[in-house]
């Protein structure tokens, strides 16, 4: 299966009609239409409304489009589920799962909905496995909630994530363990650029597939960091050319470029090349 590029994960407020428009003009590759935090309890309705439009519209070309939903216990999750299942978005994002029920209720709202888990809670840590074994529910992607992490835990942001660590690796192995996407969490100072490069660094030095973003500006950065590198694409080719040759057909182990490669490079290759494929036809598209 080709793997869909997930740098540059935009939040859009469900409110703000002009934010929603932009968004088919960016060049994230996949959006998040808020109606969870970034709009008041007297908006959540009017928010409702627009997000449906807005998806139903379509027009999002090859961006990956997901409703952030409020919270399972919320007076909102009801009508927000049921606009989205009638809008039909890529995927419904879930704040706040904490556990392997949290997820079966979620999948049971959404009824065959792709459903992506915020995970922002130390119990959500702690319970990783759980939810991550419970991905016959429809769950593709994890998306890390790092300012409610901060809050709950009573960890520090601060020395470059350094306490956080720990919470963000487990949430990378279980991704990897259960052959889901995991999303870094956002970067708070839009001003702040070289932070912002340095958080995107770190992310994808733990394993992260990109990173959810507040504001349009963070985008091309992002994109460029979690994006292979040409030296990257390069070694990803010599590796599928090697093994397709007839004479290695079989072969667990071959030499290139001096060195041993296995099969197991070979998939790392594949993916590289698949996410790079995918992301040139992203910017294509914008350009157009």
């Amino acid at each position: 299966m080709t793997a869909k590029p997930r740098r540059s994960v935009l939040y859009m407020p469900g409110d703000k009609p002009r934010a929603l428009e932009k968004a088919r003009t960016l060049a994230a590759d996949a959006l998040i239409l808020d109606l969870e935090d970034s709009v008041a309890p007297e908006q959540k309705a009017e928010a409702r409304r627009l997000i449906s439009e807005t998806v139903r519209a379509g027009g999002f070309g090859r961006r990956e489009v997901t409703i952030r939903v409020n919270g399972l216990g919320t007076p909102w999750a009801e009508e927000d589920f049921a606009m989205a299942l009638a809008a039909k978005p890529d995927a419904i994002l879930v704040p706040k799962v904490a556990t392997a029920d949290d997820l079966a209720k979620a999948a049971a709202m959404a009824n065959g909905l792709s459903l992506w888990a915020m995970i922002e809670t130390p119990l959500a840590i702690l319970n990783l496995a759980e939810i991550g074994r419970a991905a016959a529910h429809r769950l593709t992607c994890l998306v890390i909630g790092t300012n409610d992490l901060v809050k709950e835990s009573r960890m520090s942001a601060a020395g470059g994530r350094f306490a956080l660590v720990p919470a963000l690796s487990q949430c990378v192995l279980a991704a990897r363990a259960f052959g889901l996407s995991c999303v870094d969490g956002v970067f708070n100072d839009i001003t702040n650029e070289a932070g912002f490069l340095a958080e995107c660094e770190q992310g994808k030095a733990l394993g992260m597939d990109g990173k959810t973003l507040i504001h349009p500006s963070q985008i091309a950065p992002c994109n460029s960091v979690f994006s292979p590198s040409a030296d990257d694409v390069a070694w990803a080719r010599g590796v599928v050319d090697v093994f397709a040759k007839p004479e290695n057909a079989g072969k667990g182990v071959v030499a290139h470029e001096g060195r041993m490669v296995e099969r197991l490079h070979l998939d790392m290759a594949k993916h590289i090349l698949s996410i790079a494929e995918a992301a040139a036809e992203t910017v294509a598209e914008t350009v157009l």
